[in-house]
């Protein structure tokens, strides 16, 4: 089945302007990602993040893994999705308001410090939109258990 393709935003890639389009690209194929970050052009200029506390280069970018899981079972894409993109949306209020996700295709060289994946050969696919981020938001604050971002200053500044 053919998936829209997402509306063209800045830096020439589009944006996925609504949970659907994305988990139906998740859906269709793997090895996806998303990163959040300043954007691609600076990312793919520098090639490797860095360890926020000891400053090591790192052989590639972090970014977050969108591909489901088998444990998943024939749960719904959209919840999958909607967790993924839930976890760390609090980096644009904690770390730089400039952040933003955007989803890409790379292959994985290995795992940062967090334990999450390094990316190289980055194939950027597009912006993720803010109303996406809402969205998820919404699907993951209806579900029954207790999650929020991950955000370890949260649990320093109670």
């Amino acid at each position: 089945m053919a998936h829209p393709a997402p509306a063209t935003g800045s830096l020439g890639i589009p944006t996925f302007s609504s949970l659907h389009e994305l988990a139906g690209l998740v859906a269709a194929r793997r090895g996806l990602y998303v990163r959040w970050s300043v954007g691609p052009e600076e990312d793919l200029a520098a090639s490797s993040s860095t360890d926020d506390l000891t400053g090591v280069s790192l052989p590639g970018l972090s970014a977050n893994p969108l591909d489901i899981e088998d444990w998943w079972g024939d749960r719904p894409t959209h919840i999958w999705v909607a967790r993924r993109l839930y976890d760390y949306s609090h980096l644009p209020r904690v770390r730089d308001g400039r952040i933003r996700p955007w989803a890409l295709a790379a292959k994985e060289t290995g795992r940062g410090p967090d334990n999450e994946p390094l990316v190289t050969d980055v194939q950027p696919l597009g912006w993720i939109s803010p109303q996406v981020i809402t969205e998820a938001d919404t699907i993951v604050t209806r579900q029954q258990g207790s999650w929020g971002p991950l955000n370890r200053d949260s649990a320093v500044e109670g």
